[in-house]
């Protein structure tokens, strides 16, 4: 079991980069698929990314595609999200999350086994 902690999180203006980062504790984060979602206020949590457990595999939401990067380092028990080109639709409170299941690369909230509180994202125009 792994239990993760984001970071990074903040108020920039349209069009910057942010870069989120989450903390999995825990010696078997390696062998999990770590995603990364949002969630506004009154709204359901969206999918946003997630990479395998080897970081060699990644599937992004459309909304995201070319503008947001999932990365990982299993030496450190991290996982990343590098958010370029922030538009104001993108503020959220993001969470990490692990998927200690595994075999797939799950856009769908109800697969993730451990979560994180959540860091919030503010992208004023």
């Amino acid at each position: 079991q792994v239990q993760p902690v984001e970071s990074g999180g903040g108020l920039v203006q349209a069009g910057a980069s942010l870069r989120l980062a989450c903390v999995a504790s825990g010696s078997t984060f390696s062998r999990y698929n770590m995603g990364w979602f949002r969630q506004v206020s009154g709204k359901e949590r969206e999918f946003v990314a997630v990479s395998n457990w080897s970081g060699g595999n990644t599937r992004y939401a459309d909304s995201v595609k070319g503008r947001f990067t999932i990365s990982r380092d299993n030496a450190k028990n991290m996982v990343y999200l590098q958010m370029n080109s922030l538009k104001p639709e993108d503020t959220a409170v993001y969470y990490c999350a692990a998927d200690e299941t595994g075999g797939r690369l799950a856009v769908v909230a109800g697969y993730y086994d451990r979560w994180g509180q959540g860091t919030q994202v503010t992208v004023s125009s």
